[in-house]
C-alpha cells in the first residue's frame, strides 16, 4: 500500500481502545492501527516494533489456530513518513471522545499496523459501489463455570454477564441492565439467539454496533430511546431488506425490519465459511456446565409460563460462535482455581526473573507458544510448567470472551451469486457476507490479579443486592453485617 502517495484527507478516525487508535480509509478497504500512550511515557522505535509485531504473530500463530483462516486478519506493519503521521494526527484529535484523551497516539516512531476494514465484505480490495450494511457484536462469555474450584454455588447457576451488569448500573456505568445473556446467543437455538439479538438491539451497550457503509448508525447510547432509535434504525435498513419499497410505514414497518436484521444475523452466524482445522480442538464438553442461565430474561419467561428450560440446540460445529465458545472454554479452572497457579509463577518469577523471557510470557507467540497451549489436563503436578500453561490458556480464554464478531452483508441479485460466495436468504433479498472477528490482543498477564478481585466484586454485589431481595433471611443476614461474605452450599 502506497501510503505516501494518499492525501491524509482521505483517512478518518474509526475509534480506539486501551492501548491503540484507530483510523480508516475513504476509498480504500483498510484501516490503520497505530499504538498510543500517556503523555510521560516514552517508548522506543525499537519497543514499539516488537509490540506490534507481538500483535501480529499472536493473531497469526495462535488465534488463526482456533478461529480459522477466513475468520481473522492478523495485518502487516507498515513504516509511514513522520510527516504523514502527524497531520494525520492533527486531523483525527478533534474527532476523538474526550474520554480517550488521556493518552497520545504514537508520531515518533512511523509505525503502525495495516489492517482490512471489517466493516467492508472481505471478498474486496476496493469499496464496491453497492451499500454494505455491517454488525458488530461483542459476545462477551458464552458458558457458566463448570470448575470444581468455584466457591459460590451462583456462579454455576448465573452466568458473568449478568451477574456484572447489575455492578455495572450500580457504579454509574449503565442506567440499567441489559436483557441480553450470552447463553441465550450461544446456545444455537433460534429462539433464544432471536431473544438475545432483540435484546442486544434494545439495549447495545457497547456490545453491539451497526455501520452503513463504514459509518456507525447504531450503537450506544445510554439515554436511547428504543423506540425513536428503532425508527431511525429501521429508516437506515429498509432499502437492504424491503428493495421495492413495498412496506408501508409505521411501527408494523419497523418491527418487520428488526426482525428481518435479527433472521439475517442468526443465519449468518451460524453459517460455516471457513473449512480449515480450527475448531477441531479438544475441549471440555459444553454438556459439562449448564446450558442456561437463571438470570436469563428468556429463562424466566419460560418459568412464569409453567416450562423448566429450552435445552441448547447446539452451534454447528464450523461456524465462528462454536470456534468461540471453544476457545473461551480454555478457562477450565475458573479465575479462583487459577489464580492460586497465577502465585506460582510469580513466585518462581521473583527467584529466577532471567526465567521470564524463556516461559514465553511476552512472547514469542509463535507455533511453540501455540503447542503448549493444546495440553488440556487439569490434573496439578505441582510445577511451574502446569501453571504456566494454564495461566496461558486463562489468558487466551480471555480474549476470546472479549472480542468481537463483524458481520459485512451486501444486496446481491441471484445472478450475482456464486458458490464461491455466501449467500443468506430474506423475505425480499438476499445477502452475499463475510464474517470476521477481531479485538483478538492477547490479554495482559499482570491483568489477572485484577481479574480476581473482580469477579469477588461480582458475585459478592450479586449475592448482597440481587439474590438477597428475593429471599427475606438473606436479606437479614446482610443487614446484620454488611461486609460478610455469605458462602452457598448444596442442601
Amino acid at each position: 500500500m502506497e501510503v505516501e502517495k494518499m492525501d491524509e484527507n482521505e483517512w478518518k478516525y474509526h475509534g480506539e481502545g486501551n492501548q491503540s487508535l484507530v483510523v480508516s480509509h475513504c476509498q480504500r478497504c483498510v484501516v490503520l492501527r497505530f499504538l498510543k500512550f500517556p503523555p510521560n511515557q516514552n517508548k522506543t522505535s525499537q519497543e514499539i516494533l516488537h509490540h506490534l509485531q507481538n500483535i501480529v504473530d499472536f493473531g497469526k500463530h495462535v488465534m488463526k489456530q482456533f478461529f480459522g483462516e477466513n475468520y481473522v486478519h492478523h495485518g502487516e506493519i507498515i513504516q509511514l513518513p513522520l510527516d504523514f503521521v502527524r497531520q494525520l494526527c492533527l486531523k483525527i484529535q478533534p474527532e476523538r471522545p474526550e474520554s480517550r484523551c488521556d493518552k497520545d497516539m504514537d508520531t515518533l516512531s512511523g509505525y503502525a499496523m495495516c489492517l482490512p476494514n471489517l466493516t467492508r465484505l472481505q471478498t474486496y480490495r476496493f469499496v464496491e459501489p453497492r451499500p454494505i450494511l455491517c454488525i458488530e457484536i461483542k459476545p462477551k462469555c458464552g458458558f457458566i463455570p463448570f470448575s470444581s474450584h468455584v466457591s459460590q454455588e451462583i456462579k454455576h447457576k448465573v452466568c458473568r454477564y449478568c451477574m456484572h451488569q447489575h455492578l455495572k448500573v450500580a457504579n454509574g456505568k449503565w442506567k440499567r441492565p441489559s436483557k441480553y445473556c450470552p447463553l441465550d446467543l450461544f446456545s444455537g437455538h433460534k429462539q433464544r439467539m432471536h431473544f438475545a439479538l432483540k435484546s442486544l438491539l434494545q439495549e447495545a451497550q457497547n456490545n453491539l454496533k451497526i455501520f452503513k457503509n463504514g459509518e456507525l448508525i447504531y450503537g450506544c447510547k445510554d439515554d436511547q430511546d428504543s423506540v425513536s432509535d428503532w425508527n431511525e434504525l429501521a429508516r437506515h435498513l429498509k432499502p437492504f431488506f424491503f428493495p421495492s419499497n413495498g412496506l408501508v410505514n409505521g411501527p408494523h414497518c419497523t418491527r418487520t425490519i428488526i426482525k428481518e436484521l435479527i433472521h439475517v444475523i442468526t443465519m449468518t452466524l451460524l453459517s460455516s465459511t471457513d473449512a480449515c482445522r480450527a475448531g477441531d480442538m479438544k475441549t471440555v464438553p459444553v454438556s459439562q456446565g449448564r446450558s442456561y442461565c437463571e438470570a436469563s430474561a428468556f429463562n424466566k419467561e419460560l418459568v412464569r409460563n409453567g416450562k423448566h428450560k429450552l435445552e441448547s440446540s447446539g452451534l454447528p460445529r464450523g461456524c465462528l460462535l462454536y470456534k468461540t465458545l471453544q476457545a473461551q472454554m480454555l478457562d477450565m479452572l475458573d479465575i479462583e482455581g487459577l489464580y492460586p497457579l497465577y502465585s506460582r509463577v510469580e513466585q518462581y518469577l521473583e527467584e529466577f526473573p532471567e526465567e521470564r523471557s524463556t516461559l514465553q510470557i511476552d512472547g514469542p507467540y509463535n507455533e511453540a507458544f501455540y503447542e503448549k497451549l493444546l495440553d488440556l489436563s487439569t490434573e496439578d503436578d505441582g510445577t511451574v510448567a502446569f501453571a504456566l500453561t494454564k495461566v496461558q490458556q486463562y489468558r487466551i480464554a480471555m480474549t476470546a470472551k472479549d472480542c468481537s464478531i463483524m458481520i459485512a452483508l451486501s444486496p446481491c441479485l441471484q445472478d450475482e451469486c456464486s458458490e464461491q460466495r455466501p449467500v443468506v436468504l430474506t423475505s425480499k433479498s438476499r445477502f452475499t457476507f463475510s464474517v470476521s472477528v477481531l479485538d483478538l490482543d492477547l490479554k495482559p498477564y499482570e491483568s489477572i490479579p485484577h481479574q480476581y478481585k473482580l469477579d469477588g466484586k461480582i458475585v459478592n454485589y450479586y449475592l448482597k443486592n440481587v439474590q438477597a431481595k428475593d429471599d427475606p433471611v438473606m436479606s437479614s443476614l446482610f443487614k446484620e453485617n454488611e461486609d460478610c461474605t455469605l458462602v452457598l452450599h448444596k442442601v
